[in-house]
């Protein structure tokens, strides 16, 4: 089992740099997706991405419930790919149960069989949102990649395309 994070800023380059891992990895990949198509710009970036992903990558979406699909699909000789954990704290945040799927995506990441790697937002180097919803989204996307980062191998820091290892 390897767990890994990649962070980094919007368009660093971070979902990239994972898709390419996967690819390395010769594995079996599963792409789990967490955006909602929300206004016609989402539509867009997630065409992007599903144009970007090999056709034979199975896709599942999921915006809530990435705990329970982690459990389902993560098995030995496969890649799950998860882009992002970003936007599944976003669909949290602004829907029911927060915090009890928040602990079992923590308790699920240590014991899940073949490969993980989480993509994320580094949000903690901008100003402070002026909201109090914005302000809470910052925090906890603190403490939800501080949680992962410290239950992973392997730690990647994306910036202008660059990965700089951060931990493994």
């Amino acid at each position: 089992m390897t767990v890994e994070l990649i962070i980094g800023g919007a368009r660093s380059g971070k979902s990239t740099l994972a898709e390419r891992r996967a690819t390395d990895s010769g594995l079996e990949v599963v792409y789990i997706a967490t955006a909602t198509a929300g206004d016609d710009e989402m539509v867009e970036r997630i065409a992007h991405h599903r144009q970007r992903r090999p056709a034979h990558w199975q896709t599942v979406e999921q915006p809530l419930q990435l705990a329970a699909a982690l459990r389902a699909e993560a098995a030995t000789g496969r890649c799950i790919l998860v882009d992002c954990v970003t936007l599944w704290l976003t669909n949290l945040l602004l829907g029911p149960g927060f915090e009890p799927e928040r602990s079992r995506f923590l308790e699920a990441l240590p014991v899940l069989p073949g490969r993980v790697i989480l993509v994320s937002n580094e949000v903690g180097w901008g100003v402070v949102p002026m909201n109090e919803l914005g302000r809470r989204f910052a925090d906890e996307q603190g403490r939800i990649n501080q949680a992962i980062a410290a239950a992973c191998s392997r730690v990647t820091l994306v910036v202008a395309g660059q990965p700089l290892e951060l931990k493994g």
